[in-house]
């Protein structure tokens, strides 16, 4: 398949480079579907990046009787988990508990649920601490003596969409970055759609549309032509970074006066992510969306009723906020409407059209193989569902097929690439080791000391890892790299973005000159 200026034909035309758009993408690819998939801007570059960083259950969600919901967000966590061990790690959660607050048999019934509702292979059942008697008390304040602790994992949100999406190509899917679907045209067997990029306009002949729009997906459909809109509930969540709060690896879910829950997660060593909120959002600003004070101040307030340090919005380091497209339901408040999916299914206009409302991290790979449950027989080609025995990029570290081991073990294997690379420092191995798994051996491949990772672009930026970002995983701009592919924008000094920029824009040019 070509790609800018061409004319290409394919079976599946995805629509949108979020969780869900990469994941069917990939699904798709992997069935021998030809795919192209595009995006408007940076792939997870809006809510698959303002997440929790959490492949959760949702344990909240219990109250509200989702137990479909929950019991099918277990049962993907443990299937993620190894099946990308370098980006998913197991974590624990303490929930601190109070007077007043929702009873501890409710709590004690709630966690014996989560911890049955779903196979658990190796994460330990949920458990009562005595926080007098627990390193993480000491954070807390003194009115908190007992504290509920159950398991769940952490997940790097925007490398997850990275890697389906590498993993999509790397099985013969054309991916499109920064390439919007600006008109779509129907007729009985096919779908003509224009996509507009910086290169141009490619023209792209698909049997199949799926709308994976996320917040646009209800719009996107009116404004291609593709059908009318569909309304959708758009949820503002935000999150806060502040220095570190308390020591140890653990999490903490913190319980608040209006019945919503707040998390408190150990992040990127020297700080800490509190969040989130849940606030209705208008469609117009789904594009400029951003924290409020309001919110900020909610996330504060959050914090300072249950850990013995405050802080304020002057603590705030960091902060971004995305819009969740959200089932639309009869009312209810933000925090109570429902997580779970939706497909719309089309063929009465013409070629199939499928498209998917909701979601959440969790459930993407679950989302994406019943979606090609549909697409593959209506397109006439049904090819047995197969993501659930397949490791993400990088997540093979002991052997092709997803192990509880590569979970269990993976500081072991750390251990073994610190021998492999003893020339690199500490720090940067275990974050390669983290975002790259054993595509560690192709970033380093052609590296046999320090000097060879190049230049240091940005501080903990090497030339080596830039060009691969560029090469391998569609990074154009610094925000790409410094806040999408790695967190360094937490790390490095002001003026970074610029400088970075600057690189990528020159590296482009010798590499068309070269060309």
């Amino acid at each position: 398949m070509g790609e800018h200026g061409k004319r290409i034909e394919c079976d599946v035309l995805v629509v949108g480079g979020g969780i869900n758009g990469a994941g069917i993408a990939r699904d798709a690819a992997g069935r021998g579907l030809r795919v192209v998939l595009c995006e408007k801007d940076d792939l997870a570059q809006h809510t698959s990046s303002a997440s929790s960083k959490l492949i959760h259950g949702g344990l909240r969600y219990l109250e509200q009787y989702h137990f479909g919901l929950v019991r099918k967000a277990l049962a993907e966590r443990e299937v993620l988990l190894k099946s990308a061990p370098h980006i998913i790690r197991p974590l624990r959660f303490l929930m601190p508990h109070a007077p007043g607050q929702r009873p501890a048999w409710m709590i004690r019934a709630g966690l014996f649920l989560y911890d049955h509702l779903a196979r658990r292979d190796f994460l330990p059942a949920s458990s009562t601490v005595a926080l007098r008697n627990h390193p993480a008390g000491a954070a807390l304040q003194r009115r908190f003596t007992q504290a509920f602790a159950y398991s769940d994992a952490w997940v790097d949100d925007a490398r997850l969409v990275v890697l389906a999406a590498l993993d999509a190509r790397e099985r013969g899917a054309t991916i499109l970055t920064r390439t919007r679907c600006a008109r779509v045209r129907r007729d009985a067997k096919r779908w003509e759609a224009d996509l507009e990029g910086a290169d141009g306009t490619v023209h792209v002949h698909a049997r199949c549309l799926v709308n994976a729009a996320g917040p646009w997906a209800g719009s996107f459909l009116q404004a291609t032509g593709a059908g009318p809109a569909r309304p959708l509930r758009l949820v503002k969540g935000s999150h806060i970074v502040v220095p570190r709060l308390f020591d140890g690896d653990q999490a903490f879910l913190l319980q608040q006066p209006d019945g919503r829950i707040v998390f408190a997660l150990p992040y990127e060593g020297a700080f800490t992510l509190v969040g989130t909120t849940d606030v209705d959002c208008d469609a117009q600003d789904v594009d400029r969306v951003a924290i409020s004070p309001a919110e900020t101040a909610y996330l504060c307030d959050a914090v300072n009723r249950c850990f013995e340090r405050r802080i304020g919005p002057d603590d705030v380091v960091w902060s971004y906020a995305g819009v969740r497209p959200l089932i639309a339901d009869a009312g209810g408040s933000a925090s109570s409407a429902s997580r779970d999916y939706r497909f719309e299914h089309d063929t009465a206009g013409g070629a199939p059209l499928l498209s998917v409302f909701g979601g959440k991290v969790t459930t993407f790979r679950k989302l994406a193989e019943q979606a090609v449950d549909w697409i593959g027989p209506v397109l006439g080609r049904q090819v047995p569902a197969w993501t659930a025995h397949a490791c993400l990029p990088g997540g093979d570290l002991y052997g092709k097929e997803p192990v509880a081991r590569a979970v269990l073990e993976y500081d072991a294997w750390v251990r073994t690439r610190r021998q492999q690379f003893a020339w690199l420092p500490d720090g940067l191995l275990a974050r390669y080791a983290r975002s790259y798994g054993t595509r560690l051996a192709t970033l380093l491949a052609h590296c046999r000391a320090r000097a060879d990772l190049g230049e240091e672009i940005v501080a903990g930026l090497y030339e080596v890892e830039a060009d691969y970002l560029m090469r391998q995983e569609w990074a154009t701009a610094a925000d790409d790299i410094l806040w999408r592919r790695t967190k360094l924008g937490l790390h490095v000094a002001p003026g970074a973005a610029q400088r970075l920029d600057a690189w990528l824009t020159a590296r482009r040019r010798s590499t068309v000159a070269a060309q």
